[in-house]
């Protein structure tokens, strides 16, 4: 995992676009992001059971999984969106970015490779996309049952409730 500010610069998404200022996990952690670097299966079962999540699938995201549709999806995946559950990745193979909002509205980008796991809290603003090499396979961890509903951020997103509770709990704290 390595996490920095984003740069702001036009350019292909899927390029780093790395700022040259370093985010620490403890920054992460400030803003309800956990991180986690699992080696072995057994240990996201451990960590799934200890946070209550019951269910799992896994997606691979590129465009000989996808075909026609991946460009359009992988820009999907980058309008700026929450989910009213959290959202928990365990990569099990190649790379991805998920960018976060920090509590100056400033985006802080994540990159994910093997191995890693991350734990978005249900409220934060965020967006996803591959790396350059168009290749990411990932565990998708749920509490419930698998849902994965994002709700794009417009005006008047900030009332949601999920919003609400996520600024109350980390931003305002």
């Amino acid at each position: 995992m390595k996490a920095y500010f984003y740069d702001n610069l036009p350019g292909d998404q899927r390029l780093p676009h790395d700022s040259g200022r370093e985010v620490t996990v403890s920054d992460l952690e400030r803003v309800g992001v956990l991180y986690f670097r699992i080696p072995e299966l057994s240990g996201v079962n451990a960590l799934a059971s200890e946070r209550g999540y019951k269910n799992r699938d896994e997606i691979t995201i590129s465009p000989e999984k996808m075909g026609a549709i991946y460009e359009t999806k992988v820009k999907q995946f980058f309008d700026e969106h929450l989910h009213e559950d959290e959202e928990i990745r365990y990569i099990r193979d190649g790379a991805g970015y998920f960018d976060v909002r920090n509590e100056g509205d400033e985006w802080i980008r994540i990159k994910l490779v093997k191995d890693d796991l991350i734990i978005l809290p249900a409220g934060i603003y965020h967006r996803f996309t591959t790396d350059e090499t168009d290749y990411i396979q990932a565990m998708r961890l749920f509490k419930e049952e698998p849902k994965w509903t994002p709700l794009n951020r417009t005006e008047g997103l900030d009332e949601n409730p999920y919003r609400q509770e996520y600024v109350t709990q980390f931003i305002k704290a």
